[in-house]
């Protein structure tokens, strides 16, 4: 078996690449700019080690708010650069509004364009050389998937969105053959046999094993494994990947065998951690609280105008272990919208009234549940509260649901800033992944992160 391979980059290598070679092309464009243009505002040199931080902070902190290290979007130019032109006008307004760390205004204001224009051009020009170098086909990770054939679309569909540079080129059936075997048209079928050529021919740089029940892996197939496995090759389990891909539980994976999945965080139970989350959660309340009252007398004026009825509602939802609350909400829907029975909140819903989509989209109707979090109901990250009714119902047909249970419910939460409104069951299966996974690996950095991706989910006008 040959042992070379292809280059490829890991999701976290990329993202690293990204982030250091911003800062390497922005201060190449202000050597340039110093060079061309006679340009004295901000030169990259040592006595200016303190502004040079300041302004590498601001870029890596407002471009991962407005998602320019977001690998799905990096490979979109014409996303890329709308999300550029943000991150360097936000950057650079902040950077003259803090002379304290960062240079005076210069005598000559044009220098300010150029600064601004120097941090776009740049910005972009090495998204241009990553779009073409680094995420096209050459540094794809070739991955030969070895599982049952019954499901294997189900396992290569969310690999495949999630990262289009993780490249599965084929599988093989690890089940024994039966009389009528079933045919997969999406992915070519290598034979048992073929195992260590195709690995060879195709510069296969992993092996993902996906498989239910590993009773089912053919002793062929198991003694081919055995023998990479003795030579370095690497060889993975379908669910690490898929969490480390996804950011999600594939609990539709787990068997009787759970526990192996489970292992959750330390941080549910560290009580410094618990005590500075308490501590974030009234200090985050309270400010939004104050925010949420000067914001009122503009509300009131909406919903007179397009939103008539109570400003306010309550409804009960389930908290930690199970118990039940009263979640205090602004109202976006017209009175008695379910006034004929529980049904789920839907895309372009007709119970919505025209202010109340407002609300949803810009979140200002969770202000109230500030409320919610100083009583301790919530806390201001979490699984998102559900109606008792909801609950009953997902429990009997999605397993692990009412483990999402086990820490307060949040205002914001891994799964709000993953993905869209859920008003399915399908949908449910997916937030309760992300809440798995948050729960897994609940952390003060995961929960920074979490802050992070919420205002760029209320920037960009995406709340429902």
């Amino acid at each position: 078996m040959g042992k070379k391979k292809d280059i490829h980059f890991e999701i976290s290598e990329r993202k690293v690449l990204l982030r250091i070679f911003d800062i390497l092309f922005v201060f190449m464009g202000l050597y340039l700019l110093e060079l061309a243009f006679s340009f004295d505002y901000l030169t990259v040199n040592s006595t200016n080690g303190t502004a040079l931080f300041v302004l590498i902070l601001y870029i890596s902190i407002f471009g991962t708010i407005f998602e320019i290290y977001d690998l799905q979007k990096s490979n979109k130019l014409e996303v890329t650069f709308r999300n550029i032109v943000f991150t360097a006008s936000t950057t650079v307004l902040f950077y003259l509004l803090t002379p304290f760390f960062t240079p005076f205004l210069p005598e000559n204001r044009l220098q300010i364009v150029y600064f601004y224009l120097t941090i776009i051009v740049m910005l972009f020009l090495w998204r241009l050389a990553y779009t073409t170098f680094i995420s096209s086909p050459r540094f794809y990770k070739k991955v030969l998937l070895v599982g049952e054939i019954s499901n294997v679309e189900n396992i290569i569909k969310p690999l495949r969105e999630t990262d289009p540079n993780y490249k599965i080129i084929g599988f093989i059936n690890c089940e024994q053959e039966s009389d009528a075997p079933i045919k997969f048209k999406g992915l070519k079928e290598f034979q048992p046999s073929e195992l260590m050529s195709v690995i060879e021919k195709h510069k296969i740089s992993e092996v993902l094993v996906a498989s239910y029940d590993s009773e089912t892996i053919t002793p062929e197939i198991y003694h081919d494994l055995i023998n990479l496995l003795e030579h370095g090759f690497t060889i993975r389990e379908y669910t690490q990947v898929y969490e480390e891909l996804t950011y999600r539980v594939p609990i539709q994976f787990v068997g009787k065998d759970f526990y192996k999945y489970f292992p959750f965080s330390r941080s549910n139970q560290n009580k410094l951690y618990l005590f500075f989350h308490r501590l974030i959660d009234i200090l985050f309340s309270i400010i939004g609280l104050v925010a949420g009252i000067l914001l009122l007398p503009f509300i009131i004026i909406g919903n007179l105008i397009a939103n008539r009825g109570p400003l306010f509602y309550t409804q009960e939802r389930v908290g930690k272990n199970g118990n039940t609350f009263n979640i205090l909400k602004l109202r976006s829907m017209i009175v008695n919208a379910e006034k004929d029975g529980v049904k789920w909140a839907e895309k372009n819903d007709k119970r919505i009234t025209t202010f109340g989509k407002f609300l949803r989209r810009t979140r200002l109707d969770e202000i109230p549940q500030f409320f919610n979090v100083l009583k301790g109901d919530m806390s201001i990250i979490g699984p998102r509260p559900e109606r008792p009714f909801f609950v009953n119902e997902l429990s009997r047909v999605i397993p692990f649901y009412e483990t999402r249970h086990i820490i307060k419910p949040g205002l914001t939460g891994w799964a709000q800033v993953k993905t869209r409104y859920g008003a399915s069951v399908d949908d449910s299966l997916i937030k309760l992944q992300y809440d798995l996974y948050y729960i897994k690996h609940r952390s003060i950095f995961l929960d920074l992160n979490i802050i992070v991706k919420t205002l760029s989910t209320i920037l960009y006008y995406r709340g429902q």
